[in-house]
């Protein structure tokens, strides 16, 4: 009896992720991916398919020499292309060659594509299925078969889909998977059908799901196919894949882990989750989805004043599950739907105590409803929140003033641009002047600040631009609309975001720079007090 309690997790971002739009990775990118993964307590990384390109052949020469302590790699391919030819097959070789104890074949298992795809009888495509199973299972290969187009062909003709399940299973496939690849699937179906393959094969193989998220149910049947018995489930971590992407892994790890009960076959670091999902993300220079869940940056985030103030008191009453155990964290958010309960939360978060005083909350709430009707907006600029935070309560002044600033971008007749700012700021109680050009007038801006500041505060040479944003707030108003700029900086080993609004992007972007390096100002004076 080969089926178990545990829940085997089979990643598939480096083989079926990759297949995604915008997608892009390097065999280096593999590795490090692989590794992350490994670390976090995948069972099985499916590291490409061999047979169909050279970087896929190269990452597995590289994996082969690589030490994993949870994980097996597998290597992806289908059945022989031709009956009579199982033994000299070349994707069914380069299986063998790429050295990995653990191979994933797919098998068509829908008879609209055996018999108009392949060409096939019901009775040649079993034998096709059986013989390249029981091929590599001689090799001494542990054979995964994931069965494309399972629930589609199980729609249209049972008999037969359930048929080339069991030639697998008869040809020696340890598991076999039961995917959703068109993801049109609904959960009922999926627990229906999947219900049927194990009632009828789950003592002879460990039964598995794959799902697609084009119906958007991907997570949801998925976990109905773990109700109905499935054991081994295979997903992305962050959810990218083919046209609507796979199901997420960052999704179902947890709700089978912490929803439903079931123990996973490795010990998995769930508390990795949210920062393995971002570096995914950033190796393969993807956009996180702020409102994924459990690991979103928004999964719990809390604006609304009620809200805010019932998760002060219990957290429960909002969040399903307590963020840390995803890796992730509470947030509060400060907006014109604030109450007092928000700025009191985020007033604690930012260590500035002096906020207590409920007059000065009402303050801070007034001045911020104030400034987001003018089209400010503090969600992303937490370090110019904090400034706010820090001037009403007596705890910062600023640290400079731009007394005035010109700004001039001219083009000569071959069409090159030129800009040049000129600024007048009063810093340390001296008015210094000084001049820069640069690449537009924003990056000439930046330059002309930090050259009047540096003589004062050398130590904001190493701060550097890291994003520059620009919203138009009121399309309507055409090319008189006001802007909205939130830049980002850092320091190399932290980064901070401000923002400016104003009609004139130089002006908003005058806002921005100013409250970044006044944030950063205000941070090394905070140490060097608390230092002396």
């Amino acid at each position: 009896m080969k089926s178990n309690k545990h829940i085997e997790f089979f990643d598939t971002t480096l083989r079926d992720g990759t297949q995604g739009e915008g997608v892009n990775v390097s065999v280096e990118d593999k590795i490090k991916i692989s590794k992350k993964l490994d670390n976090f307590g995948i069972d099985i990384i499916e590291g490409g398919w061999p047979g169909s390109n050279p970087k896929d052949k190269e990452f597995f020469e590289k994996a082969s020499k690589l030490s994993y302590k949870n994980s097996k790699i597998t290597a992806f391919g289908s059945t022989a292309r031709n009956l009579d030819q199982i033994e000299n097959d070349k994707n069914l070789n380069e299986l063998i060659n790429a050295k990995t104890k653990v191979v994933t074949i797919f098998g068509k298992t829908w008879r609209l594509h055996s018999e108009k795809g392949l060409g096939l009888s019901e009775v040649e495509n079993y034998k096709l299925i059986y013989d390249s199973v029981s091929f590599l299972v001689k090799k001494n290969k542990r054979v995964i078969f994931d069965a494309e187009h399972f629930f589609d062909g199980y729609r249209d003709s049972s008999d037969f889909s359930l048929s080339m399940i069991e030639s697998a299973i008869n040809g020696g496939a340890d598991t076999v998977v039961l995917c959703d690849t068109n993801g049109g699937s609904l959960p009922h179906f999926i627990y229906k059908a999947t219900s049927h393959v194990k009632e009828k094969f789950g003592d002879e193989v460990v039964i598995g799901i794959h799902a697609h998220n084009d119906s958007g149910l991907a997570a949801a049947n998925t976990l109905m196919a773990v109700e109905a018995g499935a054991r081994h489930v295979q997903g992305t971590i962050n959810g990218v894949g083919e046209r609507c992407g796979n199901v997420s892994l960052a999704t179902v790890i947890p709700n089978i882990i912490l929803k439903m009960g079931l123990r996973p076959k490795s010990s998995i670091q769930l508390n990795k989750l949210s920062s393995l999902v971002q570096f995914v993300y950033d190796v393969m220079n993807l956009q996180p989805d702020s409102q994924a869940p459990f690991i979103g940056k928004s999964a719990f985030a809390h604006k609304g004043g009620i809200h805010v103030s019932a998760v002060m008191k219990n957290s429960r009453m909002y969040e399903h599950i307590d963020p840390n155990l995803v890796g992730n964290k509470q947030r509060v958010l400060v907006s014109d739907l604030s109450g007092k309960s928000n700025i009191n939360f985020k007033a604690k978060e930012l260590n500035v105590n002096s906020i207590a005083n409920n007059n000065i909350s009402e303050l801070i709430v007034k001045k911020i409803k104030e400034l987001e009707y003018q089209g400010y907006q503090y969600e992303a600029a937490e370090a110019s929140l904090e400034l706010i935070f820090r001037e009403i309560s007596g705890t910062f002044s600023p640290f400079f003033r731009i007394l005035d600033s010109n700004v001039q971008v001219s083009y000569d007749d071959a069409g090159r641009g030129k800009a040049d700012a000129r600024l007048k700021v009063f810093v340390d109680s001296e008015i210094e002047h000084t001049a820069s050009d640069g690449q537009g007038p924003v990056d000439a801006l930046n330059k002309a600040l930090m050259k009047a500041l540096i003589r004062f505060y050398p130590e904001l040479a190493v701060v550097k631009l890291k994003d520059y944003k620009v919203r138009v707030l009121n399309e309507q108003a055409g090319t008189s609309a006001k802007v909205r700029v939130i830049i980002e900086n850092t320091d190399g080993k932290l980064s901070w975001s401000t923002v400016g609004v104003s009609e004139n992007i130089i002006e908003a972007s005058r806002q921005a720079l100013s409250d970044s390096l006044n944030y950063k100002l205000a941070v090394l004076n905070e140490k060097k007090t608390k230092s002396n």
